[in-house]
């Protein structure tokens, strides 16, 4: 039987290549992210290229209303979920804590830490019920260290660490698979969404080295989601080679 997998913040970034990935490997993909046009796009590309089926939800993770509400009217075709990615997160600013904009503080734990919550409330007793499932939480190197003027953005990394271990051992009755998935420095969307558009500043960030690219953390939640049953990765910290800690990265410039 194929395969369904859902996926917050498919549109781009990591959740792209993860639908690209699952795609290729025949999964049906229930794709979620804020903007419909991108989703609805990607959903058009991936039946094309690999035939599979694709269902799209557009919603943002923030809304608890619409994410129950969205999740709990899916066709019954559509409800049995075998994976879920959360993937959907963002980092906003750089800043000291006393300088921080507290709408951008907001943003990061509705998203990251809340959002998270809210897509996993409405998945889980769907998994619980027909006992099995994977759940992939999308944590970060800034779940393991916090680093200079990460403040906000480490601490919901770090929630995520922390929700990721206590599902995986209340669900370890339901026969259900918890992985944490912590990238290191990878060049997609993030930066520029934390610097608000700022391409120059953003682009700074990845100079002098070789990031990781979305298709790597993809390449490494596909090879997790394929292990045998009784085999679970309970945590990957995935970093690019020229990276050693949060904020130690060797640029060839510097």
């Amino acid at each position: 039987m194929t395969k369904t997998v859902f996926i917050t913040g498919a549109s781009s970034g990591i959740g792209y290549d993860c639908a690209v990935k699952f795609a290729s490997l025949g999964y049906r993909l229930l794709l979620n992210a804020r903007r419909k046009e991108k989703l609805e796009a990607l959903a058009n590309e991936l039946s094309f290229r690999f035939g599979v089926q694709v269902f799209c939800l557009a919603f943002d993770v923030q809304d608890r209303k619409a994410v129950l509400e969205k999740i709990h009217s899916l066709p019954e075709n559509w409800k049995q979920i075998d994976i879920l990615v959360n993937n959907a997160g963002l980092a906003l600013g750089l800043s000291d804590l006393h300088e921080g904009d507290i709408d951008d503080w907001d943003r990061m734990i509705d998203t990251n830490v809340k959002g998270l919550l809210y897509v996993s409330k409405a998945i889980i007793p769907g998994m619980i019920e027909r006992n099995r499932g994977h759940i992939f939480n999308i944590g970060s190197i800034a779940g393991k260290e916090t680093y200079l003027k990460g403040n906000v953005y480490c601490a919901t990394k770090h929630a995520v660490d922390s929700l990721t271990q206590a599902m995986r051992m209340e669900l370890l009755p339901y026969n259900i698979k918890v992985s944490l998935i912590n990238p290191g420095a990878t060049n997609t969307e993030f930066s520029q969404v934390r610097f608000k558009g700022d391409k120059n500043k953003a682009d700074k960030v990845y100079d002098g080295f070789e990031p990781l690219k979305g298709e790597d953390i993809a390449e490494c939640i596909a090879f997790c989601a394929g292990l045998p049953g009784h085999v679970n990765i309970n945590d990957m910290l995935i970093m690019p080679t020229a990276q050693a800690t949060a904020g130690l990265i060797h640029k060839k410039n510097s």
